[in-house]
């Protein structure tokens, strides 16, 4: 089994002003002169880790990765305004432009694989190849699933605490519930409810859950943005103009090389979607790590990401 490259330092980092708001860090690692991929994290809101750099032979790659809109060190912290999927479409182009990037590679999973794919449809000359895992095509069974019933039934203990900070007569609509929370003015309300939406994700994003998974997710800072803006984002429905939009784009990067990468036992973004993906994109190679979960930590699905960027 592959495992992670050596920890690794950016050789270069800095901040890009994208709109009179927004302001977002990036960092470049690997060979000044590789050839260029851009990581495209999750969430949205998840932020930046370090071991995000070591999927990426460093002699051979220039990697760039970046913290979206509202989170890490991005500013301001946590901010829904100027935050849709096209503003950070937008984003990632002018990162491009201002790295003097003529094309690059694209590595992205779960909302990372949405945005991904939502820039590639976009500025498909800008594209070379996709990585893409975890798929998250944001349609509204998907949001369902995970946020309303489906995944409940799988981790009813974890449910259970998800589901606390909302009374009774809001649970028929959790996303509206937690949106109202974690737009409060209280503090303490938009504390508890940050919470327990991220904690939700951290204890099922691995096949056999991960206690340090669990208590990142559950650190303050880190749930505020992680919650309020993946909860702005799904209560906009991705800001797409169809449930099916990805899907019914796709024809626009199929010529592209690309892998579609997704663990069998994934309950944060079940198989069914990489399997939709496949069906509307069968040029792309696609591989089902049947002893995985949804984590880009998962041991099977690092090694098969870092074989397929060590072949590309």
């Amino acid at each position: 089994m592959r495992e992670l490259y050596p920890e690794i330092e950016p050789f270069n980092s800095g901040f890009l002003k994208v709109s009179d708001l927004h302001t977002l860090y990036f960092e470049e690692a690997g060979n000044p002169n590789g050839k260029p991929v851009v990581f495209l994290h999750g969430g949205p809101g998840g932020g930046l880790i370090d071991n995000y750099r070591r999927y990426f032979d460093p002699k051979k790659w220039r990697v760039i990765l970046f913290d979206q809109r509202g989170c890490g060190k991005s500013t301001p912290f946590a901010e829904l305004k100027e935050n849709t999927t096209w503003d950070l479409v937008s984003d990632i182009e002018k990162l491009r432009t201002h790295l003097k990037i003529q094309k690059w590679s694209v590595f992205g999973g779960s909302w990372g694989s949405t945005l991904a794919i939502s820039y590639g449809i976009t500025h498909p000359e800008s594209c070379e190849a996709f990585f893409l895992r975890g798929i998250f095509l944001l349609r509204k069974k998907e949001i369902d699933w995970f946020y309303q019933e489906g995944c409940s039934k799988m981790y009813p203990d974890a449910w259970e605490k998800y589901v606390a900070p909302i009374p009774e007569n809001e649970r028929h609509n959790f996303v509206e519930a937690f949106y109202k929370r974690l737009t409060s003015p209280d503090p303490k309300i938009r504390k508890e409810a940050a919470v327990a939406w991220s904690v939700w994700e951290g204890t099922t994003s691995k096949l056999i859950p991960d206690m340090d998974t669990v208590d990142r997710f559950g650190e303050d800072q880190f749930a505020d943005a992680f919650a309020r803006i993946e909860c702005h984002y799904f209560i906009n429905k991705g800001f797409f103009t169809e449930d099916n939009f990805l899907l019914n784009n796709i024809h626009k990067i199929k010529n592209h090389k690309a892998i579609i990468v997704q663990g069998r036992y994934d309950v944060v973004c079940p198989p069914d979607s990489a399997w939709a993906l496949h069906r509307a994109w069968p040029e792309a190679e696609f591989v089902m790590v049947q002893d995985a979960g949804h984590s880009l930590s998962e041991k099977g699905i690092t090694h098969v990401l870092i074989e397929a960027t060590d072949r590309f």
